[in-house]
């Protein structure tokens, strides 16, 4: 009889420890397996959403570069009673289109913003004094001079709307209709906001007038493709009318273009890269291609740090489950084996006096636990996957909120006075502070590993990375307890 049937026997016969060994040994690998559950999914959610987070480089003017000019002009002018004037350098386009062509650009958009006069139809005006809006503007009728700088409406001119931050946060949502893209590019198609199209009883596919003022003569006449809702905190910096978000219209870059009077230039670019990872070798390549002193390369990967911050975590997490179970683990299934073998120990004295080796004894215990391991992995992988699930959601919940509280208090820092203040809605050339764009980043961040969406999936490879952990447990557990077999003396088993 080998030592390989005898374990055998003895698992069959021995029910009651078999089945006490195969929960003590279960219990284990379900935690082990909701920490590489975990883990995994961590890493997969990092490695599968960084592209859909992405990192976004913006292509601006340089204010730094535009101040300094400013003030060495007035510096070294004669005329004292003038004020200065700041020259903000417009982005070319075939530079823009340049650096879109690099390898590392997911997709890109350009920005061109401005504002015209609305003619067709009214605006709608925010009272500075009682915070309530009514009706004002340039109604239907209403001539515009070329002394109006800035319009009733602003107007942001892009390549896809898609691609901007309100959109892609939900902040702003289409609720008619549909956003403006690469093929509106010529077109005098426009996306209105739906405030504005209810008190002019505007749906898509009606046409609104409106005229530019830098002339004020000639009227545009646009076509009403999309229809959005923006988010009641939205605001614009353009005067009292335009702080109303519902003034916002977006179309074309082009259109925009033919409103400000020029051609082949934008305000801004924005490039999504494909992979966060690659921000540095991109931002190396696109400073070759443009003026560095008249326009600066800024970067925002804050969405995907802050997932990766939450992932990492969670990660870091997972692992301490894995390894501090698997140490008590191996703790506790060497007391099992001990003891087992001190009430094992007539059995084995016996085998030894018939000349069984004590390396085949220690086998048979090893065999022995291995076949309670096969049972107990079967059944880790029933019940470590609603582990993973109800632990994942805590730990989750927990990192977020703390990543959370943070972020708000570095924007309530960085937002007070002298904090410095938001972009535009819509505009991609604006600024945000540090702390605006941690907070905005951490809260993408948290909608794209939500824990409903942070799935657990049990793989081949979980399965062999669970059960070398359990075959390691089990290794060391009986070594452990091997150290009393070795002692064994069969001449004193048998005569005591």
């Amino acid at each position: 009889m080998n030592f390989i049937k005898r374990a055998w026997q003895n698992v069959i016969f021995k029910k009651g420890r078999s089945l006490l060994l195969i929960i003590v040994m279960t219990v284990i690998m379900i935690f082990i397996m909701a920490g590489l559950l975990i883990r995994n999914a961590a890493v997969t959610t990092v490695n599968t959403t960084k592209q859909q987070v992405g990192a976004t480089v913006s292509l601006t003017a340089n204010r730094e570069q535009a101040f300094s000019k400013m003030r060495k002009s007035t510096s070294t002018s004669t005329d004292k009673t003038t004020k200065p004037t700041l020259s903000m350098p417009s982005v070319s386009l075939a530079s823009a289109k340049k650096i879109a062509k690099l390898q590392a650009v997911a997709n890109y958009n350009v920005s061109v913003t401005t504002s015209v006069n609305a003619s067709s139809i009214d605006a709608i005006t925010t009272s500075s004094s009682s915070n309530s809006t009514m009706m004002g503007g340039g109604g239907p009728g209403s001539e515009a001079t070329s002394s109006t700088s800035t319009g009733d409406l602003q107007v942001t001119g892009v390549l896809n709307m898609s691609t901007l931050t309100d959109f892609k946060n939900s902040t702003n949502k289409i609720t008619k209709g549909r956003t403006l893209n690469s093929s509106d590019v010529g077109t005098k198609n426009v996306v209105i906001e739906s405030e504005l199209a209810k008190q002019n009883s505007l749906s898509v596919g009606d046409t609104v007038k409106v005229k530019a003022t830098t002339t004020g003569k000639t009227a545009y006449t646009l076509k009403v493709v999309g229809i959005y809702k923006a988010s009641s905190t939205s605001s614009t910096s353009m005067g009292p009318q335009q702080s109303d978000p519902s003034n916002t219209i977006y179309t074309s870059y082009t259109l925009a273009n033919q409103f400000k009077g020029q051609t082949g230039k934008v305000d801004s670019a924005t490039y999504t890269l494909s992979d966060p990872t690659k921000k540095t070798s991109f931002l190396k390549s696109a400073k070759k291609l443009v003026n560095t002193k008249k326009f600066s390369l800024t970067t925002d990967d804050s969405t995907y740090q802050a997932l990766k911050q939450s992932m990492t975590k969670m990660a870091s997490f997972a692992n301490k489950i894995v390894w501090l179970v698997a140490i008590a683990g191996t703790i506790i299934l060497a007391l099992i084996i001990i003891l087992m073998v001190r009430e094992r120990r007539y059995e084995m004295g016996v085998l030894l006096s018939l000349g069984e080796g004590r390396a085949k004894i220690i086998g048979q215990l090893l065999v022995e636990m291995l076949m309670l391991l096969v049972v107990s992995l079967a059944l880790a992988g029933i019940g470590g996957r609603f582990a993973g699930n109800a632990l994942s959601k805590q730990v989750l919940s927990s990192v977020n909120s703390s990543q959370t509280t943070t972020s708000t208090s570095t924007t309530s820092q960085a937002g007070g006075p002298g904090g410095g203040g938001q972009a535009p809605s819509g505009q991609q050339g604006g600024k945000q502070t540090g702390g605006q764009m941690q907070q905005a980043g951490q809260t993408t961040a948290n909608k794209a590993v939500k824990s409903s969406d942070l799935k657990l999936k049990i793989s081949a490879v979980t399965l062999l990375q669970l059960g070398a952990f359990g075959f390691t447990i089990i290794a060391f557990a009986v070594l452990l307890a091997s150290a009393n077999i070795l002692r064994l003396e069969p001449r004193k088993i048998l005569i005591g």
